[in-house]
């Protein structure tokens, strides 16, 4: 039987040269992203097109090619931030089993990680934050995703330093999407100040720890001060900041 003759029921072999095409459109699409983050960092939050062709050596029909329009950039440098915070704030919260003696320093790292990546490259930040390129809402919002996902990361370390099955995981998930907004906010706020009157990095991030800290210490406490073997239940705190 002639193996060219197609058989019903059987996918016709996959060309080599559509597997070496998509693999130079994503190479193109990656460096396209590359060119427009530099233009970010040149020209500024509100960089236009023509300055992100020019710095990719191209034109703005090749972009759209690749990214269908303005969205299709936009939501591709996000994606390529959102990787970024997501690994910091990752990497600052550490793995499971981290004692809870040691959360207070964890909630600090976590909000430098995030406000060292605004602090770092800032025209990006807010080119993510403020969509100069969107001119049309959207209903896949990449900062909301981060949003969830940094919250996601939270939840957990907060839920492993309570170290309690009848903790409810909705009131530790609040807790982190407080934190996580508070941070956010401020972040912004932050970088809206004339950077001549702008507390340094490690006054913010020493802030925010505070603040939080004052709401999940008597939670964390009473948990940690709960004998293990009367099984008592930890007494809830009378009051809370977050």
């Amino acid at each position: 039987m002639d193996n060219d003759v197609d058989l019903p029921g059987r996918a016709a072999p996959r060309d080599g040269r559509d597997s070496r095409w998509e693999r130079h459109r994503e190479e193109r699409r990656t460096a396209l992203v590359d060119a427009t983050i530099r233009a970010i960092r040149t020209h500024g939050a509100g960089v236009g097109m023509d300055d992100i062709a020019a710095e990719a050596g191209t034109s703005k029909t090749v972009i759209y090619r690749h990214f269908d329009d303005k969205a299709g950039l936009y939501r591709a440098v996000a994606s390529r931030i959102d990787g970024r915070v997501v690994g910091n704030v990752g990497a600052a919260l550490g793995g499971p089993g981290t004692p809870p003696a040691d959360t207070r320093e964890l909630v600090a790292s976590t909000v430098d990680a995030y406000l060292a990546l605004v602090e770092s490259d800032t025209e990006v930040y807010r080119f993510v934050v403020n969509r100069p390129l969107v001119d049309r809402p959207l209903t896949d919002d990449p900062v909301g995703g981060t949003v969830d996902q940094v919250t996601d990361q939270l939840t957990g370390l907060l839920l492993e330093a309570l170290r309690s099955p009848a903790t409810d995981p909705s009131r530790a998930r609040t807790w982190a999407i407080a934190l996580v907004g508070s941070v956010r906010a401020v972040a912004d706020d932050w970088l809206a100040t004339p950077e001549a009157d702008r507390a340094p990095r490690a006054a913010v991030v020493d802030s925010l720890t505070d603040l939080a800290w004052h709401g999940l210490a008597p939670v964390l406490t009473a948990r940690t001060a709960t004998s293990p073997t009367t099984g008592d239940a930890p007494t809830p705190p009378t009051t809370s900041t977050l």
